[in-house]
């Protein structure tokens, strides 16, 4: 009887287990908080377009930082990497559940973010490096793949629960014993690695310039609803984000071992591909988090109702990537994306069908369409942008979409749930009521969303006409 052999499966699984929990927690914390959108903003006193900062600022410091902690896990060890991120995303956890000010927690969501994008690459690069290339690599890659798909639908149930019964503070504190009992249960179960070969220049200019650029970015749109887009302060805001993109293609152009070689915009498959992955996320977020805001805000639904309510995107997410996966085969990556967000349109489409009286039947038929196209076009999207790049370029190609994702989601809700809140105000206090005004500033940001989704369709159609090349 091999018993050494035997412990040492026993011990990988038990790695496996302790990377998927935290996987599954990082995904769950983000729908939970999409749910939990509504008692925030009461307690803290948010507005309804720098509610959107609750998501944004963790989005937005999980892209900026993503690509630069995957080279330091590799350089620095990928063991200490992820602990390092875990101790900061749980760290984070606790401050935000303290919080007392909106500003505190929208830092606090910042780290939360920067400890999620440390530990993601950490955890699966310590997958790839424990697990033989091959069947046994796929299997683990797959139940770290479903943990994912697993966390967004827990995240809206758990979510709504816990706010319906804890509070919305309980949504971070969970994460806080979890976070602690994975710091010491890495010590012993994951092995510490590094690539010998990685580079020891790091990017960290590059990286803090492009996410300093998407924050005030995002800030200039959030300010429109307050200032107008032609006020000085609006306007400096928005000549500082484009001095510090101007500035990331600098230091990209100049660094020896940049955070994305700007040689990769030069592949039509990639661009393309990132452009779908922007647009999924630009039109399906915003509308996500409209939709629970509708339904607690308008139809004064509980938060646990919210998250039975998003259930069937995130199950039809998982049935439309099974879908986008045999489809895309038959009929060709570019033309399942092009399907895929044809339907997040039609979706969106659908759901402006609500109205102050109710409209519970449109969230959920819009919901199920925007899961069963999103998983479509995603599906497709990384399949052809990751076979856009030579095979040891993937990493990079992959990374460089996920950044693109994450983007989408962060511009995508400051620009609509903005558009949104500016119709409200515009409306309110005339021949509108309340509840009016503020459904038709949802629907006209459905119909932006519409429209965005439409625009990648129309991406997916331009950058798919030839065949893909490597020329990395």
């Amino acid at each position: 009887m091999d018993v050494g052999g035997h412990t040492r499966v026993e011990r990988k699984d038990a790695a496996l287990i302790l990377l998927c929990v935290a996987q599954f927690v990082d995904v769950l914390d983000v729908n939970a908080v999409i749910v939990a959108l509504h008692s925030i903003g009461q307690d803290l006193g948010f507005s309804q377009a720098g509610l959107q900062w609750v998501v944004s600022a963790y989005v937005l410091f999980f892209a900026g930082f993503l690509l630069l902690a995957g080279r330091v896990a590799d350089l620095w060890g990928r063991r200490r990497t992820f602990v390092v991120g875990l101790a900061v995303f749980t760290a984070a956890s606790l401050c935000c559940g303290l919080s007392v000010s909106k500003e505190m927690l929208v830092v606090s969501r910042a780290f939360q973010g920067l400890g999620a994008a440390t530990t993601a690459p950490a955890a699966l690069s310590i997958i790839t490096t424990i697990f033989a290339e091959g069947r046994e690599r796929d299997r683990a890659v797959a139940a770290w793949t479903a943990v994912a798909a697993g966390g967004g639908a827990a995240g809206l149930l758990l979510g709504g629960f816990i706010t319906d019964v804890l509070g919305w503070q309980w949504i971070f504190f969970v994460n806080v014993p979890v976070g602690a009992a994975g710091i010491a249960l890495s010590q012993v179960l994951l092995p510490e690695s590094r690539d010998p070969a990685a580079s020891r220049r790091l990017d960290l200019l590059g990286a803090g310039t492009v996410t300093s650029g998407l924050v005030l970015l995002v800030l200039a749109l959030t300010r429109t609803e307050e200032a107008g887009f032609g006020s000085p302060i609006t306007l400096a805001t928005l000549g500082f984000a484009a001095a510090l993109f101007g500035a990331f293609v600098f230091v990209e152009r100049r660094a020896a071992d940049p955070l994305v070689p700007l040689r990769l915009f030069r592949l039509r498959g990639l661009v393309g591909a990132a452009l779908v992955a922007f647009a999924i996320t630009a039109a399906t977020a915003p509308v996500g988090v409209l939709v629970t805001l509708y339904l607690q805000n308008t139809l004064g639904y509980p938060a646990s109702f919210a998250g039975l309510a998003g259930l069937p995107f995130s199950l039809c997410v998982i049935a439309g990537s099974m879908l986008g996966g045999r489809i895309s085969g038959r009929i060709g990556g570019r033309v399942t994306m092009s399907l895929g967000l044809a339907v997040v349109a039609v979706s969106a489409l659908l759901t402006a069908g609500i109205s102050a009286e109710g409209g519970v039947a449109y969230v959920l038929a819009g919901a199920a369409l925007s899961g069963l196209g999103l998983g479509c076009a995603s599906v497709a999207s990384t399949a052809r942008g990751t076979s856009a790049v030579e095979e040891g370029k993937r990493g990079l190609a992959s990374g460089f979409m996920n950044t693109s994702a994450q983007v989408g989601t962060a511009l995508g809700l400051a620009a609509l749930l903005t558009l949104a809140a500016t119709r409200t105000a515009t409306l309110y206090g005339g021949a509108e009521s309340a509840a009016e005004a503020l459904v038709a500033g949802y629907r006209l940001a459905f119909l932006v969303a519409a429209g965005i989704a439409s625009l990648g369709v129309v991406a997916a159609l331009y950058f798919f006409r030839q065949a893909k090349d490597f020329d990395t």
